[in-house]
């Protein structure tokens, strides 16, 4: 769906006045965001959906990407790439994921040992937390899309 498409079905269930009043900005303008852009308009007013696009493509940084999904009480976890089906890798893929689990559940146990949790120790369950996220998500995908050859393995890149 393109950004005034979602402005548009936005607008049928939100008071584009009270947008207007909120975002101290003109009625007509917050309806324009919801038009389908002219191609052959030589200036373009971007709504505020593409511009956070197109400051996510120019900069390529996912903190801006957490922040939108952390400010709106959600999470951000990228989609896996896939190529091809293989299903050779469903059983070892369902052990990574009790494995995530099961050491998502040794950091909580080992913090909570002494009946309090440091900030650092905070700091670790969050990263297995999304470690097991990352790795749950890819395996939904493959599921979702029959590809099974994703799942050999995580990045090192994306692991804590």
């Amino acid at each position: 769906m393109r950004s005034h498409e979602v402005l548009r079905e936005v607008l049928k269930s939100t008071s584009a006045k009270q947008i207007s009043s909120d975002l101290n900005l003109s009625l007509s303008l917050i309806y324009k965001w919801a038009e389908t852009p002219d191609p052959e308009a030589l200036s373009q007013s971007y709504n505020p959906l593409d511009r956070v696009d197109q400051l996510f493509q120019s900069t390529r940084d996912l903190r801006l990407i957490h922040w939108i999904c952390e400010r709106s009480g959600g999470f951000f976890i990228r989609n896996p790439k896939t190529t091809h089906s293989h299903p050779d890798y469903l059983i070892p893929a369902t052990n990574q994921i009790v494995q995530e689990f099961a050491d998502l559940l040794a950091v909580v146990a080992s913090a909570a040992a002494d009946n309090s949790i440091t900030p650092a120790e905070a700091k670790k369950i969050r990263g297995r937390w999304e470690q097991l996220k990352t790795v749950t998500e890819t395996f939904v995908h493959c599921c979702e899309s029959g590809n099974f050859n994703d799942l050999k393995e995580v990045p090192a890149a994306e692991k804590p």
